[in-house]
Parts: C-alpha cells; sequence; structure tokens
C-alpha cells in the first residue's frame, strides 16, 4: 500500500506533530506530567502531547547542573518505561535547555544530550534572535551527539521571543534543524518597553472586547502571523504561546480554537495539566470534518488518487492533501475512531 502521506505531501510539508506541547519546571511536577502522558497515550493509543522538562525557567539559579542531571535521569527513566509498555508508541520527552550566551548553555547540552539525548524527540532553544544561534545550538548539540549511521539528527524548536527574532523570523525557522517555531509572548511583550500593555500578556474577557489581550494587539498579532506565515512557507510547525488563566479550561479553549482556526497555528503551549484536553479538543477537527475527510481519502485512495467526484463535487491531489493533513490532526488529537476504515493509514 501506497501511503497518503508519500503521495500527496512533499518535503516542505510539517512534521506531524502533536498538537500540545506541556512544560514543567520542578521534578514533582516532571513525574506528574510524564505519568499522565503515559496514561493518556494508553487511553488513546497514540502519544497526544509531548512533556517539555524546562531547565530554563525551572532551573533554581546555581544550580542548574543539579536540575541537568535530574531531567536526564527522568527522561531516561520515562522514555525506557514507555518502551517496555505494550503500546506502539514511545514517550515524546523534549528539554529546554538554556539560551544561547548563558553560562549554563553547554553544560545543559553536555549533560542532558549526552546522557539522555537518545530519549529526547527534540531540544528547545529559547531567546533566539538570529540563525547564528540556531547554528551555534547545533554545532554544540553535534560534538555532543555524533551523527551515527542510520539516525537522524536531533530537531531544533525555537522560541521566538523578541521585536528582533520576529524580524529574522523566516531566516530562522528556514534552518533545515528547526522543526518547530513557538512564540514567546510574555517576553516579546517585555521587550518592547511598557510600549505594549500589560493586557496584551491575558485574554480579555470576551474576543471583542475593547482592551487588547494577546490576540487584538496590533503589534503582537502582527509577531504571530510573521511566525505563522514563516513556518507554512518552511514547513515548519507553529507552536502557540501560553496562556496564563489555567484555573478557566472553557477561556482556554476558547483561546486555543483562535489560535488554531483564525491564526493558522497547528501546536500551543500548554503550562498547567488542565490545559492539555482543552487544547486537544479546540485543535481537534468536528465528527462531521473527520467523517468527510475519511470519506474523500479513502474514495481517493482507491482511484490511485486520480481526480473523482463525491457528492456533486470534484476532488483532486489539492483536496485530497488538504483532507489527508485534517485526518493527521484527528489522529493526533485521538479524536480518530479505530473502527474508522482511514485508521487503517495510522
Amino acid at each position: 500500500m501506497i501511503h497518503p502521506r508519500d503521495v500527496l505531501l512533499d518535503a516542505a510539508t510539517a512534521a506531524s506533530l502533536p498538537v500540545c506541547d506541556h512544560y514543567c519546571g520542578v521534578e514533582s511536577r516532571m513525574k506528574k506530567s510524564l505519568q499522565l502522558q503515559a496514561e493518556m497515550t494508553q487511553e488513546v493509543g497514540s502519544c497526544v502531547f509531548d512533556v517539555t522538562l524546562d531547565c530554563e525557567d525551572g532551573a533554581p539559579v546555581g544550580a542548574e547542573k543539579d536540575h541537568a542531571l535530574m531531567v536526564a535521569a527522568l527522561a531516561n527513566e520515562a522514555y525506557s518505561a514507555s518502551k517496555k509498555r505494550a503500546i506502539n508508541h514511545a514517550a515524546r520527552i523534549a528539554v529546554r535547555i538554556h539560551p544561547v550566551g548563558h553560562r549554563a548553555f553547554e553544560q545543559d547540552i553536555e549533560l542532558i544530550l549526552g546522557q539522555a539525548g537518545a530519549s529526547l524527540c527534540h531540544v528547545m532553544l529559547p531567546k533566539v534572535d538570529c540563525v547564528e544561534h540556531v547554528e551555534r545550538a547545533v554545532q554544540a548539540i553535534d560534538q555532543v551527539m555524533p551523527l551515527l549511521p542510520g539516525l537522524k539528527s536531533l530537531p531544533l524548536h525555537v522560541l521566538i521571543e523578541s521585536p528582533m527574532a520576529v524580524q529574522q523570523v523566516a531566516s530562522i525557522v528556514a534552518h533545515p534543524r528547526v522543526q518547530s517555531a513557538s512564540f514567546g509572548l510574555m517576553d516579546f511583550v517585555s521587550a518592547h518597553g511598557g510600549a505594549i500593555p500589560a493586557s496584551a500578556m491575558g485574554l480579555s474577557s470576551q474576543f471583542n472586547s475593547a482592551e487588547h489581550d494577546q490576540f487584538s494587539h496590533p503589534l503582537v498579532v502582527r509577531a504571530k502571523l510573521e511566525l505563522v506565515a514563516a513556518c507554512h512557507a518552511w514547513g515548519k510547525t507553529p507552536s502557540h504561546c501560553v496562556v496564563t488563566e489555567f484555573k478557566h479550561p472553557q477561556r482556554v479553549q476558547a483561546a486555543a480554537r483562535q489560535a488554531s482556526r483564525a491564526f493558522g497555528f497547528t501546536r500551543m503551549w500548554s503550562i498547567h495539566p488542565d490545559q492539555i484536553r482543552p487544547i486537544l479538543a479546540a485543535f481537534a477537527p468536528t465528527e462531521a470534518e473527520t467523517a468527510q475527510a475519511s470519506q474523500i481519502i479513502l474514495a481517493g485512495h482507491a482511484e490511485k488518487w486520480a481526480p473523482i467526484a463525491l457528492e456533486g463535487k470534484l476532488h483532486d491531489r489539492a483536496s485530497y492533501r488538504y483532507f489527508w493533513q485534517l485526518l493527521e490532526r484527528a489522529h493526533q488529537t485521538g479524536k480518530l475512531a479505530h473502527d474508522d476504515p482511514a485508521h487503517v493509514f495510522f
């Protein structure tokens, strides 16, 4: 069977990543998050969110080495445990290291990647302002984890957090090792020296409120759209920033839906376990969308991807491509039923 992804997508298409990236920086929360990932993987049948162990904001000042060693041990333990379970998908664990130029940057790479690199799905690099930051990180990583025959290089995810980074975002995401770019809302607002109000770091009570929030302030909106446009141009995954109102799941889900449907993000950060399911729900296609996509993809596959007419509408490679990616998102969010005939492709 020729797989739809091999026929319909090209090398410039973004990797199929979970739509939620969950961050935790304290050991107890890391353990709980990794356990929750394992439980939900068993529940859904696939890994529906990444767990990123945070060294940048998570490590106490002066204890960066101990924190890095703890992160490496947890990553190895969780990944090894996931491989032993009767499931088809290993744990997806990442690490956010300190930024280029920080005194703990090389130490993070040496300790964590040197000891647990094989357990990681990617490395998150914060405070990326230019391509040179990416290059320096790649060189440091590859010195610790030399590429072996048959193994792929470890991808980088980058954080776009400053006006300078927004100006350079296209060249940054074009780098072949960059797999995804995330928008760092809080640092971006702070970098403007008070020119953007604090309200832009949060959500207004209603999206049409006169108060400028992160979905309405022009500078923030422009930055988000620049990042999304660059990612889609280069086949990378755009990841939306945090929503700090974690005690209001309905508002989190509404924000996630806005990020997905109106801004074109295909992934989003979670900073509290209660945010994970609302994000998955917001990024998931509806049942009707999934059923339609399944019908069209199966019909196209039966005709070896030649044009077809279905319910009075013409479908060809262009629409097949769209509906295949919609099916992938349904699978990523646990919304593609196991008895759906299209599930055979996963």
